[in-house]
Order: structure tokens, then sequence, then C-alpha cells
């Protein structure tokens, strides 16, 4: 109960329904101010009001953020506590793990294990798992659903003895959705009511896309995963009040682009304009023409901009897409009432409105936005659709060692007599599906000369103007194909992420252009894996209901499953003799797909560039075969009587999309697909679950174990020490993600983590992934720092895991051998990094992995949020170079031994802005990143689960 010393609490009737809710115009002599405030903070401001307990939430916190200051610089703390918690199984299963090992270390410190239970909803839902193993078959999707529940049974097993075990706690089965399209089409509430008080909906996720719900007007985020248990466990969420960046959207999109091209500019100003650790918000006239699957999908790219969320205010769009997706008459009814009973309603053209005051502001035209794609390697990096061919020329330099070769510019994988280069034609300018020919505004794609870790690539040979490295291949399948096979050649093409297929307006889309292709006689090249892995059941509804299934198999575009696949890098393997060819003559290949990452190594170990773009771009590409056409301007390909057909041919125009989506998208397909959504097929209801209050550890299992975070755990923490003597593990460059720290992909035979698994009796073929074995800390351990593409600078000429150990005279090892030497001979070790280290995916393993090889300190030059926050979660502290330095410009080579002193600053109770490091001869001061209270406490107590356990136990 709140102690509401702003008399703020009251009734609001909806129909024949009262609700108690906390009223934000009650805050005397601040009204004016409160009007004015973003849509977001007045949804943190009601948080405040109905959670107001005198001591962690007080009136001076409630009045500083109603006063909002918004040219400040973030400096108040607030405790922010989420409705809900939303997770996916690879995440959630370590989170479920670490709460059932929580119930054992709170009975050995004689504490009440009833006590580790969620007392906020929350809903996992396995959408992570599914491989695309098999494709562009009829059974596809049951033969992969089949192969998924052999691979993962215990995992399963434990999810579902956490889910009897967990009040509060409820799962949704494989096979349903992705967990972000199942958020915004049901889990989401928009207005939640709970004990008989109304409020935002609200919510955290393990995963960083959780943002997607932003679009409904539910404020939320990634959190890592123990951040999301204490969430679950009681305990808010600690936050500086942030910045709030207006961005006003006005016109409308123009014929031919798609809400995937708005996103990809969205992406790319936000990235530019510099966002990260601030709100970004949606507001003007424009808003209202951005349908609300556009506006989940922005929401969802929020990670790839950098911001903690993307919002978009609730109004009568908001309403209408709640009606679709099948809530109550009472509920929709209840959002429209709260909302504009607290100012929360976005209308700018109504009597009275006011316009909320930004920190900062950007401008969009909706008008201008082009086709576009984006990579090869950064979401941010795109291209306007009209450049992508001499984009990829520009970038296939940096993964080609070949010598260059020109003159032959015939179709990569396309045997000459096929090709369909020279038969040239202009854009047809009179047609209304003509594509901008090119955007001025479009910088040159990627950073030109730098890779991942931050060194120039080294160019054997530059190529002509006209020209391009080729490798020609030729490839026989097993039926007999015959082709040719190139760099740039197209190996996937996959309609997948809740990104996109949330969206009818482009799931449509790419469907009718499916079906134009296949009336003239079209089909994807025999070299492209072709997939469609929607995030819901609804989507398979309206293409059904559409008559358009049967052109999208036809292409080779089956359903596979209803679950993240390629884009979370379940590509599956390539076509057998199209991987053998790629690895025997190094091709630099290509992955096309309507997802949210493209990061390097993630898509398939055998594909170097990788490229987002709409539904139905992938399925042009799948046409085409290669990212070397200028698909504006050449055919895609040739039709039986040898006419080139070209993307302006088999584009639909924005009427026959809406006609579609008019006849085939009803509310009943969600009410249906949803009505029984935890229940399960008979696969999950047939599943023998384990009981009682505690898990039975079975001390032979592969993917689940009992993770040794609480072994030695004393009642009150130890002193924090400073660090001497340490080494470093690895130094890093620019841009490296959480995939590079921690991989979510395909485990090798000759990996740390495979050699485990080999020990153990498992087979290669049932390695499954690193992602799906998040349970077991052995073999994420081993995984950490295993991207195939990660390049520690201390071991150069390497790519993987591998550092040096200078315990053994600097030789060259596995990070993971040299870790387990280090910590043997009680050796503390350091990551040397450079800017937006952790970016991406809120993966708590990346920080997890780190702490258990004994890393204790992290220098980076920036860091992304969830991955700076989840590094303290762990007891690992966050260092940052100065201004203008860095460890080149410092002179660092990590090969020096590490002293960091003024650490233990933070037992005095306060922390520390700088700490002094030593670096055998070089002397510096690094500001520590621990940036609020909160996390400071966890920092004090050996990581957040430890801090938490102890409060719950009373000795905190």
């Amino acid at each position: 109960m709140s102690v509401d010393s702003f008399g703020s609490k009251g009734r609001l009737e909806v129909g024949d329904e009262a609700y108690d809710i906390y009223r934000l115009g009650a805050l005397d002599g601040l009204q004016e101010q409160v009007a004015r405030l973003p849509y977001s903070l007045k949804v943190l401001l009601e948080n405040l009001l109905r959670t107001e307990d005198g001591a962690n939430i007080t009136a001076e916190h409630i009045r500083a953020l109603a006063g909002w200051d918004a040219s400040a610089h973030p400096s108040v703390e607030i405790q922010f506590t989420p409705a809900r918690v939303v997770m996916q199984d690879f995440t959630g299963v370590p989170c479920v793990v670490d709460l059932a090992t929580m119930r054992e270390a709170m009975a050995s410190l004689g504490g009440d294990v009833s006590k580790i239970n969620p007392l906020a909803p929350a809903e996992l839902v396995i959408d992570h798992s599914v491989i695309a193993d098999v494709f562009g078959r009829p059974d596809a999707f049951e033969q992969n659903v089949d192969i998924e529940y052999q691979r993962n049974l215990e995992r399963y097993q434990f999810l579902r003895w956490g889910q009897g075990a967990f009040s509060e706690f409820k799962v949704v089965p494989p096979g349903t959705g992705i967990v972000h399209q199942v958020n915004i089409e049901h889990l989401a509430r928009t207005v939640m009511v709970r004990d008989g008080v109304a409020y935002p909906d609200t919510c955290v996720g393990t995963d960083s896309h959780t943002t997607m719900v932003n679009g409904l007007g539910v404020l939320g985020w990634g959190v890592g995963g123990i951040e999301a248990e204490a969430a679950m466990l009681g305990q808010p969420v600690s936050m500086l009040i942030p910045r709030v960046v207006g961005f006003r959207l006005s016109g409308e999109l123009p014929e031919g682009a798609t809400a995937t091209d708005l996103v990809l500019t969205i992406t790319e100003m936000l990235r530019r304009h510099g966002v990260v650790g601030k709100f970004v918000e949606f507001y003007g006239e424009g808003v209202s023409a951005v349908p609300l699957a556009n506006r989940a999908t922005i929401g969802n790219m929020s990670p790839e901009f950098g911001s903690t969320a993307a919002m978009f205010p609730i109004d009568q769009e908001t309403l209408r897409y709640l009606q679709l997706t099948g809530r109550s008459a009472q509920q929709v009814a209840l959002v429209e009432a709260y909302a504009r009973e607290q100012g929360m309603w976005h209308d700018p053209s109504a009597q009275g409105y006011v316009e909320p005051v930004f920190s900062e502001y950007l401008e969009l035209d909706l008008a201008t936005v082009v086709p576009s794609i984006s990579g090869p390697k950064r979401p941010q990096d795109r291209i306007a659709l009209s450049d992508a061919k001499t984009a990829f020329r520009t970038s296939l330099r940096d993964y080609v060692e070949h010598d260059v070769t020109g003159g032959d510019d015939r179709e990569p994988g396309v045997p000459q007599q096929t090709a369909p280069h020279g038969v040239a034609s202009a854009v047809d300018e009179a047609s209304s599906e003509s594509f901008p020919a090119s955007d001025p505004a479009t910088p040159a794609p990627g950073e030109e000369g730098e890779d991942v870790d931050g060194r120039p690539e080294e160019h054997p040979a530059a190529a002509p103007a006209d020209g391009r490295p080729s490798a020609a291949v030729p490839v026989r399948l097993a039926d007999g194909t015959e082709f040719v096979l190139d760099h740039g050649a197209v190996v996937i093409a996959a309609i997948t992420s809740c990104t996109n297929t949330s969206n009818p307006s482009v799931m449509i889309g790419a469907a009718l252009v499916a079906k134009k292709a296949v009336e003239r006689g079209l089909t994807a090249k025999p070299w492209v894996k072709t997939t469609l892995a929607p995030g819901s059941k609804v989507v398979s509804d309206y293409y059904e209901r559409a008559g358009l299934t049967p052109y999208l198999d036809k292409l080779g575009f089956n359903l596979v499953g209803y679950g993240c696949t390629t884009c979370i890098g379940n590509s599956g393997p390539l076509i057998e003799e199209v991987s053998a060819a790629v690895n025997e003559a190094d091709l630099a290949v290509t992955a096309v797909l309507s997802g949210n990452r493209n990061f390097e190594g993630r898509i398939n170990p055998d594909v170097k560039m990788n490229y987002l773009a709409s539904p139905p771009l992938v399925v042009a590409y799948a046409i085409a075969g290669t990212m070397d056409l200028d698909v504006v301007e050449e055919p895609l390909a040739l039709d039986p009587d040898g006419q080139p057909v070209y993307l302006r041919d088999l584009w639909p125009s924005s009427q026959e999309v809406q006609e579609v989506i008019d006849s085939a998208v009803a509310a009943e397909m969600f009410s249906r697909d949803y009505a029984d959504v935890f229940a399960g097929d008979e696969r999950w209801r047939g599943l023998p679950t384990p009981t009682g209050d505690t898990f039975a550890w079975d001390p032979e299992s592969t993917y689940v174990r009992r993770p040794p975070y609480f072994e030695g755990m004393q009642a009150q923490p130890q002193p924090v020490t400073d660090i001497e003597g340490a080494r470093v593990l690895a130094k890093l460059g620019d841009s490296v993600t959480t995939d590079h720290i921690s991989p979510a992909g395909a485990i090798k035979v000759d990996s740390p983590a495979g050699k485990y698994l080999g020990s153990k009796g498992v087979e290669r073929r049932d390695f499954n992934s690193y992602g799906s074995r998040r349970g077991n800390h052995e073999v994420m351990i081993r995984g950490t720092f295993a991207n195939i593409r990660l390049r520690n600078q201390i071991a150069p000429g390497t790519e993987g895991g591998f550092t040096r150990d200078f315990l053994a005279g600097g030789e060259v090892t596995t990070i993971y051998d040299a870790s387990q030497a280090y910590q043997a001979a009680g050796v503390p070790l350091v990551i040397l990094a450079g800017k937006e280290y952790g970016s991406g995916s809120s993966r708590d393993w990346a920080a997890k992995g780190t702490a258990l090889l004994g890393v204790r300190a992290v220098i980076a030059e920036s860091y992304e949020r969830i991955h700076r926050s989840n590094l303290i979660g762990m007891g690992v502290l966050p260092l940052q170079f100065q201004p203008g330095e860095s460890a080149e410009s410092l002179g660092l080579t990590g090969e020096e031994t590490f002293t960091i002193t003024g650490v233990t600053g933070l037992n005095d109770g306060a922390t520390p802005e700088t700490v002094t490091v030593r670096a055998d001869g070089t002397e510096f001061r690094a500001t520590v990143r621990i940036d609020t209270p909160g996390e400071a406490d966890y920092y004090r107590h050996g990581g957040i689960m430890q801090y938490v356990l102890r409060n719950l136990a009373g000795l905190a």
C-alpha cells in the first residue's frame, strides 16, 4: 500500500466497474509541469505515487520526477517497480535455474524458501529453441518441432517443474510464437488491474527487444536475467530519471516504402544522434498515421539504436489494435478512460492538448523514407536499396582475400547462359510502384576499413572501379542441379523475427510478391535456404484465409516454426553442397533476413555478410540469389519465356496490401489462437514433470546444473578490495557485442565447450546451441568469448576464443584454459575494450561467464546500458577510460600487469568517481561506472542475487 503523501488515490468508473487509481492531477502546485511531462515519465510518476513507501520511494522522489528538468543531466535516482516480467527461454531457463538455486541457498541461510517466489506476474515464452533444420518441405514445421523436443527435453521438463513450483509463473509452450509478438498480441494489458487497482502496464524482459511493447503504450525494456529475477522477487529497478528525446513524426510513408524501411531510417538517425541511456518518445501529428504494427516494429528496434525505450503514447490507434487482437470491450474501455483521466491520451488536434517538453528533439517526414536494407554487420548501417549493389561491392573487399578480377559481370551462382545481367532497363518513372533511384543522405555503409576489433582490415587487392572480387565455384546438388557459386550469393533468405512478422502489411506484402513471382514462373535460386518463421499462429491463419500460403510454399518459404530461428542464429545448416563450396573456396556469401540483428558470426557460421530487409525484399533476394545485383534497375530473373522480371513487376501497391488485410485479418483469429495459450499441445502436456518446492538436480544432466554462485556465501558480505596483480584476458576493439562475448549459436567440436560435451558422451549431432544450454554453467563458461569472429588483440593472427597465457610465457591458448590457469594461481583478470562494449542482446551470460572466468574488472571506452548493469550484477567492476583516452592512446598492449586502487572507497558507503589504474609503467585514472546507489549495494554484496537473497533472508 502506498503511503500516498499527496492524497492521489481515487476512483475511476468505467461502465459497470470501478477501480482505484492514483491520479497525477493530485500533485498540488505541480499540475502544469506534470501536464507537460513526456508520456513515458507520466507512467513512471504514477509508478512512484502507487509504490511510495516513505523509505526507498519518498515524496521527494515524486516531486523530483513531477518537476523534471528536461535539460538536466540525469542525477536523481528513482526506484521503478515493473508490473510484470516477460522472458524467452534462452534467458528464462537460467532465471529459473537461479531461482531454484536461491531456494536452496535460502534454506542453508535458515530462511523461508517460499520467499523465493515471483511477486509479480512472470510469463515465459519458449521461442528461441526451434532451429530451421528442415526447410522447403510441407512437413518442415512438424519435423523441426519434433527435433526441438528431442534436443530440449531436459530444459522443457525443468520449465514445467518451475510452472508448478512457482506461483505467478506461466509458460507459453513451444510452437506457439515469439515472446514479443505474443506480448503485444496477448500478454500486454496496456492498463493493468490487480487487487482492484488500475495502473499502467509496465514490464521488464529478459530480451532486449522487450521494447516492442512500447508501440502499445507499455513502458518496458530489456534487462539481464539477474535483474529480471530481482524484479520477480519484488525488488524495484534502480534507475536515474532519464533524458527523453522527442521524435516528431509528420507526413505519411510513400508508395513502395515499408515499415522496415522506416525503422531502418529511424535506427540510422538515432544511432547517429546518440540515445544510449535515454528514452525516445514519438509525438506529433504524424503519429496517428503510423499503424500500431509499425509502432511495434519501431519499438522493437530500440536496442539497435541504443535507447532504453522507444515509446508511443495511447491513442485511437491503440484502441483499434486492442480490439483487433481480441481484448475485451471492458479492457478497451478501461484503457481509453484511464489514459484520458491521467493526461496520457495523445491527440494533438484536440482542444486543450498540451505538447510535452523533451530534452532533445529530432524530426522525420515519413514521406522522405526510401526502400532500404542494412548491413553487412550492423543494424544501423542503412543502405538505400538503389545503392545496395555498390555498397555490397565496397564491403566485399573487407571479407575477401582472393585476387580481384574484373570484366565478368555475371550474376554469382547463375550459369552464364541464364544470367539476367546485361538486360538493361530503367525504372518506369510513371509507375506508382517505382523506387527512388538514389538517396543522397545515405552515408557509406559501415566504417570503411574497420572491423569489430577496431583494427584496419587488410585488403590484399583493391577492386577496379567496374569490377569485383570473384571466386566462382561449380556446385552440383544431389538432385543433379548445377550452378556456379560466387561471392555475394544469397544462401539464406529468411522471413523471421517478431520485428517484422508481427506486421501484417509487410507479411502480406511478402506473400503477394511470392504470388506474382509464381504467376510469372519464377523460383527461388537452388542454393538459397528459404524459411518462414512467423511470430504467432495468427500469421498462418491470415495467409490461409487469403489463399496465399501455396505461393510461399511454391518458392520454398514453407513454415519452419513459430520462433526466432534465423534472427537468433538458429538458421540451421546450409544446403550441404553449398556449405562445402563456401568453406572450400572461403566464399563471402550472404544472408538476407527480416530480423533486427545481423552481427558477425550470429546468423550462420558459414555466412560472413548479413543484411536486414523487409519480408517482401527477402522474397525478392531469394529469387535474385545474389547481393551483387541492382534490384531496382536490373531484373531479378528471367521468366520461362526469357523475359526479364523486375522488382517493380512483383511489388504490390499499398492498396493491394490493405485490401488483403481488410479481408483476411480478423479479431477471432487472435481470440481463437490465444484461447488456451498456456496449455500446449499433446507433446507439452505429456512431458514427465518433476514436483517439489526444490528441484532435484540430475548430476548427469548436460542442460540443467546447479550453478556455483552461492557456494561459500556468508550471511554478511566481505569488504570490497582493490585489484592487484591482474593480467589481461582479452584486449578488444569497438562494437564488441554480447554475441561476441557469449554466443548463442552452434558449438564447435574442437572448442572447450565441445570437448566438455564430448567428454560427457554427447554426440556432435546433439550438441544443440549455446543458447539452449544456458542452464549449464559448465558449457557457458567455456563458451564465453568463444564467438568465431571475436578478435583478441593480444593474440594477433587468431580469430575466436583465444588469448595468451602469460603464466606460461605468453603461449597462445583458449580463453577458458588460460582462465583456469590464472584462477588456479590466484591471479585476477581484466578485460580491455573500446567503444560500445556489450551492445546487442540483454544476455546475462555475457556477464555471468565473464565473472566465472575470474574477471574482476572491465575497462572500456564506453558501454551499452544493459551489459554494464549486468556486470555489476555479477560483481564485476565496470570502469571507463577518461574522455579522449583509450588502451591505444595510453600505449597498453595487454601484456602488462594491472593494479587498480581506490575501489575500497565503496566500503565507506559512497561510490568513488574514479580509481587509479597502474599498468607496469603507465598510470591513469578510470571512471567508475557504478551509476546509482542501488548498483553500489549490489557490487558490495558480490552481485545482485546475493544482495536479494540476503535481503529476503533479513540479513541485508
